[in-house]
């Protein structure tokens, strides 16, 4: 059953405002959460979507009038069979690559990224070519860092893939014929503007190599973005794939879907291998073919309602979101060796008193810990214990007598060490002298005679002498 709850509406609705609230505090608690996003969750960033009535498709209409052209049509691979449309998919590529290029991530993006540093996210994915996600730190399918260098088959590492680009990436250029992949550039984007395609400069490089040998040319390709259109194979739907497959087997405990408007045949069966519990967050609601599949319809911004979980989630779980103090050295001796960084401390921490303006209480440096891979530093590779009575003597020589006076312990302040060991010490020696001096003591022996086994009707007796 599908439950449709309105962000503008818990602002009056009691109900709908604790159903919102228990929507929260069921994310927090998941462990394995998929995300799936669409181009609306990157319009407050600037960039327009593409269905919306001031989206691409409008703004390509006002660019070009005497083009008739669907919306579709721009991101579908039959244009490059007509030259005309493919100028236009040039030009409309660098006009959108500038206007990606000056947008910045939302809370939407933001917020996937705290699912997951917080080891609650199993994998995003998105239809988005904008790159966003990357910028608030995840790895992308198009990533540099995730590319393999190997002979082997699969092109990426899967297990560093943190968000899957179904539609590729527009900040990276492909050439039409080798498929050579580089960043693109400006010089890329001024040819795209002219709406003439620049040369790859692996082919050029090949070509001109073997015309030096005064060998045939060969076909030098263009370059394009490297997004994927419509009706066009994906370069890395083999990693996809297996990417799928291995999130599916893990079982996801929650499947949540913003910013689209799921009408790519490809995204709906993503989708409905994920069914799971299913919240939707859109302005629209999803189609009749979605009964029984999605489960929470959150109708607004997708901005508000993360926002909302984010609040909620402060609420009701704060250990989440508590941050690790760690020390600094501050370069002065004695009691200020050390300190908390104003940079990691949590939101809203107070100072003790006694620990002055910025300043945590004094430490003693520890010896960093051995790794547990290196072998051990003894004067002999046997155990103490297996070692011959020469070298334990020899080791116990060459061991330097701790000074207890000059040790401490851990935010010890006047408790000193040294004291504790030598009230042991003098406890010790006078329970020695007591035993010394003490009455002697008592010896007491029993003594059992052996006898014979008797005979039948024989009475056995023994003597015992104390």
């Amino acid at each position: 059953m599908l439950h449709t709850l309105d962000l503008n509406a818990s602002q009056t609705d009691s109900a709908t405002r604790r159903a919102l609230s228990t929507l929260s505090l069921a994310v927090t608690k998941c462990k394995k959460i998929i995300v799936v996003t669409g181009a609306g969750i990157s319009c407050s960033s600037g960039i327009p979507d593409f269905r919306s009535s001031d989206g691409l498709y409008a703004l390509v209409k006002q660019q070009y009038p005497d083009v008739v052209l669907k919306g579709r049509d721009l991101f579908d691979a039959s244009l490059f069979r007509n030259p005309t449309s493919t100028s236009v998919f040039y030009t409309f590529i660098s006009e959108l690559k500038q206007s990606i290029d000056s947008a910045s991530p939302t809370p939407t993006h933001h917020f996937i990224k705290t699912l997951d540093s917080k080891r609650k996210l199993l994998r995003s994915y998105t239809q988005n070519i904008d790159g966003l996600e990357e910028r608030a730190g995840l790895a992308g399918s198009s990533s540099q860092g995730v590319k393999t260098n190997g002979k082997g088959k699969a092109k990426i590492r899967v297990k560093d893939v943190r968000n899957v680009q179904l539609h590729g990436d527009i900040h990276r250029v492909r050439c039409t014929f080798c498929s050579a992949e580089f960043p693109s550039t400006a010089e890329h984007l001024k040819a795209f503007r002219t709406g003439i395609p620049p040369d790859c400069p692996e082919c050029t490089s090949r070509s001109n190599d073997r015309v030096a040998r005064a060998a045939r040319a060969l076909k030098v390709g263009t370059l394009r973005p490297a997004i994927v259109l419509y009706d066009e194979p994906h370069p890395l739907g083999d990693d996809i794939g297996s990417m799928q497959s291995a999130d599916i087997a893990r079982k996801p405990d929650m499947l949540i879907i913003m910013g689209t408007s799921l009408k790519v045949h490809g995204l709906k069966k993503l989708v409905k291998d994920f069914a799971r519990t299913v919240v939707f967050v859109n302005k629209t609601a999803p189609g009749a073919e979605w009964d029984g599949i999605i489960d929470y319809h959150v109708v607004g911004e997708t901005d508000r309602w993360v926002e909302r979980v984010v609040e909620d989630w402060r609420k009701v779980r704060p250990a989440d979101w508590e941050v690790q103090q760690k020390l600094a050295a501050t370069g002065e001796e004695g009691a200020g060796a050390f300190a908390v960084p104003r940079s990691w401390k949590a939101e809203g921490a107070r100072e003790h008193p006694a620990a002055g303006a910025g300043r945590a209480p004094a430490v003693h440096a520890l010896p960093e810990p051995p790794s547990p891979g290196k072998r051990r530093q003894t004067g002999s590779h046997y155990g103490d214990v297996e070692s011959s009575p020469s070298k334990k003597r020899d080791a116990g020589e060459r061991k330097e007598h701790v000074v207890f006076e000059e040790r401490g312990l851990l935010y010890a302040g006047d408790f000193d060490l040294g004291e504790v060991v030598l009230a042991k010490e003098s406890r010790k020696r006078a329970a020695s002298s007591a035993t010394k001096t003490g009455a002697p003591k008592m010896k007491m022996e029993v003594v059992l005679d052996a006898q014979k086994p008797a005979r039948r009707g024989t009475r056995v007796t023994s003597s015992s002498r104390i």
